[in-house]
C-alpha cells in the first residue's frame, strides 16, 4: 500500500496537467534521500475524453502514472470516484489539474495527518499564480449564503457580512497562517484519510461538478472526523481552467448543484424556493442583456450572454445541460 494516492481528473487542460504532474513527481523525488520520512506516491489520472491530446501526453511523458481514459465526459465527481476506487494509498489526494504542488507539501501534509488520527480531511493553503492568498476555508452555507453567492445580489452587494462569514473573512487575517478546524475546504487539493473515505463512501455523483466537496466534507464531519486547514503546505491554484471553457454549463452545474445540496441537507422546500429565486435572477439578467443588445451596446458580447442565459433557463437549474 502506497503512502499516498494522488487522483487528478482532467478535461482539455493538457499543458496545465503536464505542469501539475511534474510538480507532483518533483515533490516526491525531493523526499527520496530521506528513507525514513520519504513518501511513496501513486498517481492516477482520470481523463474525461479530452480532445487536446491529454491522454496521449500522459502515456508518452509519464509512464509511471496510471491513466484511466474515459470515452465520454463522466463529470468531475464520477471521475474522481473512478480514481478513488482504483487507489491503494493510505491517504487519498484529490488534486485539480490546474494546480502546482510547492516544495514538499505532500510529505508535510501526510506526516501531519499521520500525527493527528482524528483528521479526516486536510487542505493546504492555496495561492493564486501571482502569490496572493486564495481563500479556501469555508463555513457551511446558510440559505442566505445561497441567495447571495455568485448571483446578481453579490454583484450589487459585493462586500457583505453574509459572504464574509461564509468565506471566514470575518476572522483576523493572521488566522490564515494558522492550522485550524473548519467546516469544509475548497476541493482544488484535499488530502483524505482512507478510513474516512471507506466510512462515508465516495463523492455523490448527483453533483456533476461543484458542491461535491462541500457535501463530502459535511458527510465526513458528521461521521465524527475533523476537517483541517493546514497552511504549512502550499499549492498554487490557477482556478477554473476547465469549466471556463463552457460558460453556460458552468452556470448550470454551479447553481444546479447548489440547489441539490440544499435539497439533500435542508429539504425540498428550501431547495425549490432557491431554484425559483435563481431562475428569476437569470430572467432579469437575460432581459438586461437584451436591452443592451437593442440599443447596440457591444452586440456580439450581449448575444453571447443571451444565448448562455437562455440555456440556463431551459435547464431549469436541475443540474443537467439541455
Amino acid at each position: 500500500m502506497a503512502d499516498l494516492t494522488a487522483i487528478v481528473v482532467s478535461w482539455n487542460v493538457c499543458d496545465l496537467l503536464r505542469r501539475c504532474l511534474h510538480s507532483l513527481i518533483e515533490s516526491v523525488e525531493a523526499t527520496r534521500p530521506d528513507r525514513e520520512h520519504g513518501l511513496d506516491l501513486e498517481i492516477i489520472v482520470v481523463d474525461n475524453n479530452s480532445t487536446d491530446g491529454s491522454s496521449e501526453m500522459v502515456r508518452a511523458e509519464f509512464p509511471q502514472v496510471r491513466l484511466v481514459a474515459n470515452d465520454e465526459n463522466r463529470g468531475f465527481t464520477a471521475a474522481n470516484n473512478q480514481g478513488l476506487a482504483a487507489s491503494h494509498g493510505r491517504f487519498l489526494l484529490l488534486l485539480n489539474p490546474d494546480t502546482q504542488v510547492v516544495g514538499d507539501a505532500l510529505r508535510t501534509m501526510v506526516r501531519f495527518a499521520e500525527a493527528h488520527p482524528q483528521i479526516g480531511v486536510l487542505g493546504p493553503q492555496l495561492l493564486y499564480p501571482d502569490g496572493r492568498l486564495q481563500p479556501s476555508r469555508r463555513r457551511f452555507p446558510t440559505f442566505a449564503t445561497a441567495l447571495v453567492e455568485s448571483t446578481i445580489v453579490q454583484e450589487w452587494w459585493h462586500d457583505n457580512r453574509i459572504l464574509r462569514h461564509y468565506y471566514m473573512a470575518d476572522v483576523p487575517a493572521a488566522d490564515s497562517d494558522q492550522v485550524q478546524q473548519v467546516d469544509w475546504l475548497v476541493g482544488a487539493c484535499l488530502l483524505v484519510r482512507r478510513e474516512a473515505y471507506e466510512q462515508v463512501g465516495g463523492l455523490d455523483e448527483g453533483f456533476f461538478m461543484y458542491s461535491e466537496e462541500l457535501d463530502w466534507c459535511r458527510r465526513i464531519k458528521e461521521a465524527g472526523w475533523e476537517i483541517v486547514y493546514f497552511p504549512e503546505a502550499t499549492v498554487i491554484h490557477h482556478e477554473g481552467k476547465s469549466s471556463e471553457q463552457v460558460v453556460p454549463a458552468r452556470h448550470i452545474h454551479f447553481q444546479g448543484s447548489k440547489v441539490r445540496y440544499f435539497r439533500k441537507h435542508h429539504g425540498s422546500a428550501q431547495a425549490e424556493l432557491l431554484r425559483w429565486f435563481l431562475l428569476a435572477t437569470y430572467v432579469y439578467q437575460w432581459a438586461r442583456e437584451g436591452l443592451k443588445w437593442l440599443v447596440g451596446h457591444k452586440r456580439p458580447l450581449r448575444a453571447e450572454r443571451l444565448r448562455a442565459y437562455r440555456q440556463v433557463l431551459r435547464s431549469g437549474l436541475r443540474g443537467s445541460v439541455p
